[in-house]
């Protein structure tokens, strides 16, 4: 097991199982370096979860770290196809993923998701729409919008039907960011 670069949090907090972590982290560069055949994907690093315990680690510390190890992967991936296949397949396919986003970024604000059933707790409608706004800005416009811009928007809660069901719009966004890191 590697030595861990995350700190620990108090006895009173909980935080992520420090050896499911490790795990991850390992396989990740074995993976990375070739190590091992089986290969990790930014879905893969997007997915991955672990158990919260007392005394595990800062949670902040390694959603920013797993962050950085799916861009590093996309940049792997880029790498690889652009020297297999060259720089005009990897954007054509890029532009593609692109466009399975626009079919949402084409429907009227405060209808681009589903609202969550009955009265449970989704995203604003309103934060949701303005982040969508600023994709269509930037695939339209090339308006400036990264990555770390949809990674770091927190949507405020709401009820009802001012809300979207949580599940498509994380869903959607992660798709987002995949596209936003192939052409960073």
């Amino acid at each position: 097991m590697s030595k861990s670069l995350f700190k620990t949090v108090s006895i009173m907090r909980t935080g992520y199982d420090r050896d499911e972590v490790d795990e991850f982290f390992d396989h990740a560069k074995a993976a990375y370096e070739g190590l091992i055949p089986e290969t990790v994907t930014a879905a893969d690093i997007q997915q991955a979860t672990f158990a919260l315990v007392r005394r595990g680690y800062d949670s902040y510390e390694v959603d920013a770290a797993l962050d950085r190890l799916e861009a590093a992967f996309v940049s792997k991936a880029r790498t690889d196809f652009v020297a297999a296949h060259g720089q005009a397949a990897w954007m054509a396919g890029l532009a593609e993923r692109a466009r399975t986003l626009y079919g949402r970024l084409s429907r009227p604000s405060g209808e681009k998701f589903d609202s969550p059933e009955g009265r449970k707790q989704g995203y604003s409608k309103a934060a949701v729409d303005t982040l969508c706004n600023r994709l269509v800005g930037f695939f339209d416009r090339q308006e400036p919008i990264g990555s770390a811009d949809v990674r770091g928007t927190i949507f405020p809660p709401a009820r009802g039907r001012d809300a979207y069901a949580e599940g498509p719009v994380d869903a959607f966004f992660a798709r987002a960011i995949e596209v936003l890191l192939g052409v960073e």
